[in-house]
């Protein structure tokens, strides 16, 4: 018998042909890698450290340093997203032989506000909102999303950092927080992210349904994200694709 031909990204499995966004009252998203380019934003902020320094490393084994370096900082005792990149700043250094007082250690922190959306981001979240409220779930301050808010110009209905758990994903403490706050039922909840490990696993192991945003479909790897073999509810490319699926189930 010949073998099933493998699923592409999108497709939908048999799990996910079941999935009535017609059920959920509100749509909760992680920020950055979902809505914010942020690997563009960190191999921007790191080019010049990549430059002046001779680091030889390629973006991928940028970006898989910097999320190794980060996941470990967030499951320590908390501190504020802004410390933690700068501790990523000093773990790269550390990683790549270079000299601490000659490394800008707030040269990721200072340029997240300027982190960009993704073209897809604001349209669809207009679209989203006709039909859902909207959460915002993310591993940041409050200090760092206010900036990043402006850029996404569509008002959330709440608004979950880490700093105000303080804790970091994957974290279930996180999303218990948000189901706290919201009032909503967790299976009138839908969570959506580009990030298995800080997102699709813990939203999962409490009942909460998910779509995984995977904007890394045509590239290898997990990129600026810890790895994780967790299993959404639905695997779409972009966030247009989610707003299609949504306006065609309501």
């Amino acid at each position: 018998m010949r073998p099933p031909a493998p699923r592409r990204p999108g497709q939908p499995t048999t799990e996910t042909r079941v999935l009535d966004f017609r059920r959920f009252e509100v749509i909760t998203f992680d920020c950055y890698g979902t809505l914010i380019d942020w690997e563009s934003g960190i191999l921007g902020a790191l080019r010049g450290f990549r430059d002046a320094h001779g680091v030889g490393a390629s973006d991928e084994a940028l970006l898989e340093t910097y999320a190794s370096l980060e996941a470990n900082l967030e499951s320590g005792d908390y501190i504020l997203y802004r410390d933690v990149l700068r501790g990523v700043m000093r773990g790269l250094a550390m990683r790549f032989s270079v000299p601490l007082d000659r490394v800008d250690m707030d040269a990721l922190a200072d340029s997240l506000p300027a982190w960009q959306p993704f073209p897809d981001t604001v349209d669809a979240l207009r679209r989203l909102k006709r039909h859902k409220k909207l959460a915002i779930l993310s591993n940041t301050d409050d200090a760092l999303f206010a900036h990043t808010a402006r850029l996404l110009e569509v008002p959330f209905d709440w608004v979950v950092t880490a700093e105000q758990v303080r804790a970091y994903k994957p974290s279930i403490r996180n999303f218990e927080h948000l189901l706290g706050v919201t009032g909503i039922p967790k299976d009138r909840v839908l969570h959506a992210a580009q990030s298995r490990f800080h997102d699709v696993a813990p939203a999962r192991s409490l009942g909460i349904a998910t779509v995984w945003v995977n904007r890394r479909h045509d590239k290898h790897g997990e990129g600026a994200t810890a790895r994780s073999a967790a299993m959404p509810d639905l695997e779409v490319p972009d966030m247009k694709t989610l707003a299609d699926r949504v306006e065609a189930n309501g």
